[in-house]
Order: structure tokens, then C-alpha cells, then sequence
């Protein structure tokens, strides 16, 4: 009888061992299979930015020939966009293209003072790959920082969060294109005369 429950008792510490090592490997592929679909919305993140970053001299050079006085505009578009070559982190790589960002406004307010460069079809078909490139970008980002939800979620839910402790899994940081400015509610005034 003795031997029959220290047996039991093995074969239940065994069951119980694999049973363990099974969600382990489970919760640890989860992981992985969760870093590997952000480090994809990353990628295409990263392929929209050079496309954007592609696209800025071209609508430098259209906006150049209308509003040659205008130097330091374009100077510092071109300046920005070169410095904010796509690579680094999340957070380095949200700085540079949030300050990109603020140039295209600004070159985008210098183009209004101009009607004929409005009306030019380089400078249309340049805005409108501009904003399919910016509507690509938006998708990737919602894309990517769905997989760095859904990642986070998994690195600090328990019990798989014991499992990505002792693999070294990290949360991630959201990667967000939005100045303040855009976030803030616009104002509206009614007594307009």
C-alpha cells in the first residue's frame, strides 16, 4: 500500500511536470508568435516612412519653383526629412517623424499662398500620393500597435507573464504619428458675423 501511493504520488508529480512544461512551451510560442507579428508592423511601418521620406523631396522641389523666396521653408523640410531617415527605436524614430510631420504643414501652408502651384499636376499627383502614403501609414501604425497591445497583454497577464520573465520578454512601446496640435478638439465659434 505504501509503494502504491508513492507511486501515485510520482506519477502525479509527473503529470503535473509535463502538464506544466506543456503550457510552458504553450505560453512561451505565444510570445513568440506575439513579438513576431509587431516586429511585422514595424516592418510596415518602416516601409511606409521611406515611402513618405522618398516622396518629400519630389514635393520640395514642385513647391521650389513657385516660391523661390521662400528658402528657409524648404530648406528646413529637406533638412528634417533627411535627419529623419527611418531606423533607432520607437520612441527616436515618433520624434523625427512627428517634426517631419510639422514641416509638411509648413510647406503645405506655403504651397496654399500659392494658387497656381495648387493648380500645377505634378503638385496634385504629389499630394495625393502623399495622402495614400499618410492613410498606409495610418493603417501600419493601427496594425503595429494592435500587435504591441495584444503583445503587452500577454507580458504582463498572469500566469504567462512568469513564462516572459524568465525568456527576457519586455513590453514594447506604441508608436504614435500625432502632434498635440491634432489631438486637441477644435474650436468652434457660433457668433461668427
Amino acid at each position: 500500500m505504501i509503494a502504491s501511493a508513492g507511486t501515485a504520488a510520482v506519477v502525479a508529480g509527473a503529470v503535473l511536470a509535463a502538464g506544466l512544461g506543456m503550457w510552458t512551451a504553450f505560453a512561451f510560442n505565444r510570445l513568440v508568435r506575439d513579438r513576431n507579428l509587431l516586429r511585422e508592423g514595424w516592418s510596415g511601418i518602416d516601409v511606409q516612412l521611406k515611402r513618405r521620406h522618398n516622396l518629400v523631396p519630389n514635393l520640395v522641389e514642385a513647391v521650389k519653383g513657385y516660391a523661390r523666396h521662400e528658402k528657409t521653408v524648404l530648406e528646413d523640410a529637406a533638412a528634417i526629412r533627411a535627419a529623419a531617415a527611418p531606423g533607432g527605436g520607437v520612441k527616436e524614430t515618433e520624434g523625427r517623424e512627428n517634426a517631419l510631420t510639422d514641416q509638411l504643414k509648413r510647406l503645405f501652408a506655403l504651397a496654399e499662398s500659392y494658387p497656381e502651384l495648387k493648380a500645377d499636376r505634378n503638385f496634385r499627383t504629389l499630394m495625393e500620393q502623399l495622402a495614400q502614403i499618410e492613410d498606409a501609414l495610418q493603417l501600419a501604425r493601427r496594425y503595429y500597435n494592435g500587435a504591441v497591445r495584444n503583445y503587452n497583454i500577454r507580458v504582463q497577464q498572469f500566469p504567462s507573464n512568469a513564462v516572459a520573465a524568465a525568456f527576457g520578454f519586455r513590453q514594447e512601446e506604441f508608436f504614435q504619428l500625432a502632434s498635440a496640435t491634432d489631438r486637441a478638439a477644435p474650436k468652434v465659434d457660433m457668433q461668427q458675423q
